[in-house]
């Protein structure tokens, strides 16, 4: 089956994952995280993508970039095959590092930008390691003084000073990025959920519906427990309607 080709942004803003083969780590030490740090500068120099946040955890790695399209794919291109060839040397391992190509989502509006912005930011919180502040291998605290190859200029206007800044960090409605993390269910199941609850034979005939009824399906389908991914990629629906009528969800109380 012939790749799915890759959904670029009108705007330039790019959230993207890589993760190790099967789970493997990508940092073994410090040294490494050094590296992999040096060489997205060195590549984001040379192609002109600068990144917004970054966060190297230990099997994955979380980017949010601003570029052109071809660039950002020889960026990514670069990165991977520079990193894969040096980490195989160091470690006498051969074949693959990262798992498929990497995973990337257009970034389309201001809203959602400032969120994947922060999501990235508090990953090593979410994934229970440590207060996001405290993690050493992101790009936390590089708002006030961002390096040449970093572009903040957006976030600090909006932001405007660093309490400011941390405060907005500590929010904590952001949970449907782009998940590191597996849907807790795959799309067979998502399918026959489709099927049963809303008796159609396809997602994609969500998209004929009256709005309101289309709205009451995708409402349906978030409370099966469809993530957001799965619905757009089942539906065709783009998902920034998905979050946004799933916003419409009434939350249990407590």
């Amino acid at each position: 089956m012939p790749r799915q080709a890759r959904r670029m942004s009108s705007t330039g803003y790019m959230h993207i994952i890589i993760r190790g083969i099967g789970r493997q780590l990508l940092f073994e030490e410090d040294s490494d995280y050094q590296y992999y740090l040096t060489m997205l500068e060195k590549y984001s120099m040379e192609t002109g993508v600068r990144i917004c946040a970054y966060c190297l955890m230990e099997n994955h790695v979380h980017l949010l970039v601003h570029g052109e399209k071809e660039q950002i794919v020889l960026f990514m291109k670069k990165s991977n095959v520079n990193y894969a060839g040096w980490f195989n040397w160091k470690y006498e391992r051969t074949g693959h590092l990262f798992q498929d190509r990497f995973k990337s989502e257009p970034v389309e509006d201001e809203k959602y930008l400032f969120t994947v912005f922060r999501y990235i930011l508090r990953n090593p919180e979410k994934a229970g390691i440590c207060p996001a502040s405290e993690y050493r291998w992101s790009s936390y605290h590089l708002f006030e003084n961002p390096p040449q190859f970093m572009e903040l200029d957006l976030f600090r206007k909006q932001l405007k000073n660093t309490m400011q800044y941390h405060a907005f960090l500590c929010l904590e409605n952001d949970d449907e990025c782009l998940e590191f993390r597996e849907a807790p269910h795959n799309d067979e199941w998502a399918k026959s959920v489709i099927q049963k609850e809303l008796g159609i034979r396809s997602g994609t005939e969500l998209q004929n519906l009256d709005r309101n009824l289309r709205n009451a399906a995708l409402i349906k389908l978030r409370t099966k427990g469809l993530t957001i991914r799965q619905i757009e990629r089942l539906t065709g629906i783009n998902r920034n309607i998905v979050q946004r009528v799933s916003g419409q969800m009434k939350k249990p109380q407590k």
